[in-house]
């Protein structure tokens, strides 16, 4: 099944503008690490955390806010954003997006004191919001409909993959180079991606723009609130998902510290494998849909969060419980994100409505991000870890619930609606 297609959308390359048998894979990969380029920029500080928190004297409390305001933005603007993609262009703003943090991030490097350096993360978080928006959609618009699934299953993992390679590289580099020296490593890398981006994009040079041939055509009509009807929906879903999940992976080294007697060093290897347990679990979705698995049985998966949940909070104090509920966690947390990025076109209306439908993923994510970590250590700071287990239950019967719907709805439409096919 597949949503209405604009005048923009055809099974042509439009890498080539030539009928082609398959998506444009090198592209897709270029586009999906320039994202992974951009998450690197989202978890760089947590690597050189003690050299930045000693050079500008800063508190736990201001540290995070230097980390965390990249997510604060997408939380109030990812729709507005999304709209402003689609009347700028998708592969325009994805090239304006990485400059952008190119230019933040050789701001954070040059930064003397926190106000600097916060106002130059907010300039990221711009650029950040604007990558995390168009590289979806522009894969949405290259992959042909087969491919979609496993496209955008796929550019679901560029925060673990990115994060992951940051935890990595980071501490290693800054001991070598200095934090500073680390930023501007990341900031050469984006610059790197924005470079290849703009030369592997296409770009139509003619006033009247050819829409086989450029990705950044107009389309059709702006997309209004009973056209995002059933995205909205789903996003719910994804913030729900996201607001029970994340918290388990970002606060689990004070876990494994606190209740487990781990030292930090080996509770934070531990937690950066656990999440790139999301990776193969975002992966799978692709491969899985293709196969024919119903929206609906991967969407029912999300109840192992529960008994997961139990084992990691309440399992009787067992390390190695806990690491497998973790694990378990993790694994969900990016099958269900890349099923939401999968089933995000089955639920457009039409296609050239990707600009709005994925600054509407951006905005429920990243405020499930922002207010899930705050309000597990109100809860364990009240009533203790365990009281994290029926919160969780909680938000992921919700999520599950509501991603049911969706996929029933999708079911319906497949049934029922004929697609034009351009």
């Amino acid at each position: 099944m597949t949503p209405q297609l604009s005048s923009g959308e055809s099974q042509r390359d439009p890498a080539r503008g030539a009928p082609a048998s398959r998506s444009p894979w090198v592209t897709i990969i270029v586009i999906y690490l320039a994202g992974v380029a951009a998450a690197m920029s989202l978890g760089k500080f947590s690597p050189v955390e003690p050299q930045v928190t000693a050079q500008f004297g800063l508190s736990s409390s201001q540290l995070g806010w230097v980390i965390s305001a990249v997510v604060a933005l997408g939380a109030v603007a990812g729709l507005p954003a999304g709209y402003l993609v689609r009347r700028v262009g998708a592969a325009r703003s994805l090239v304006v997006a990485l400059v952008l943090m190119v230019a933040a991030s050789a701001l954070s490097a040059a930064a003397g004191n926190l106000t600097w350096l916060l106002t130059a993360r907010v300039a990221e978080s711009a650029g950040y919001l604007l990558v995390s928006i168009t590289c979806p959609a522009l894969i949405l618009r290259l992959a042909h409909e087969r491919d979609r699934g496993v496209a955008l299953s796929v550019w679901a993992t560029f925060v673990p993959v990115g994060i992951g390679l940051s935890t990595l590289a980071g501490g290693a580099v800054g001991t070598a180079l200095g934090w500073r020296g680390w930023v501007l490593l990341i900031a050469g890398a984006t610059l790197v991606m924005t470079v290849v981006v703009r030369a592997r994009l296409p770009w139509a040079s003619a006033p009247e723009t050819d829409p086989e041939t450029d990705p950044d055509t107009a389309a059709g009509s702006v997309p209004g609130a009973r056209a995002l009807a059933w995205p909205a929906l789903l996003t719910v879903a994804f913030c729900l998902m996201v607001l029970v999940t994340i918290p388990v992976i970002v606060l689990l080294p004070t876990l494994l510290i606190k209740e487990h007697g781990l030292s930090a060093a080996a509770a934070g290897a531990l937690t950066s494998v656990i999440s790139l347990a999301g990776v193969p679990g975002g992966l799978a979705v692709g491969l899985l849909l293709r196969r024919g698995v119903p929206l609906g049985a991967l969407a029912a998966s999300g109840l192992l969060v529960v008994p997961a949940a139990w084992l990691t909070y309440a399992g009787g104090g067992s390390l190695a419980a806990a690491v497998t509920g973790a694990g378990v966690i993790s694994l969900e947390n990016g099958l269900l994100g890349a099923l939401v990025f999968a089933a995000l076109p089955q639920v457009l209306e039409r296609l050239d409505h990707a600009d709005a439908g994925n600054g509407l993923v951006t905005q429920m994510g990243s405020l499930g991000s922002l207010l899930g970590p705050p309000l597990f250590g109100l809860v364990a700071g009240a009533f203790g870890y365990g009281a994290a287990v029926p919160v969780i239950v909680a938000g992921m019967a919700a999520s599950v619930g509501i991603l049911l719907l969706v996929a029933r709805h999708v079911s319906g439409r497949a049934r029922w609606v004929t697609p034009e096919t351009g």
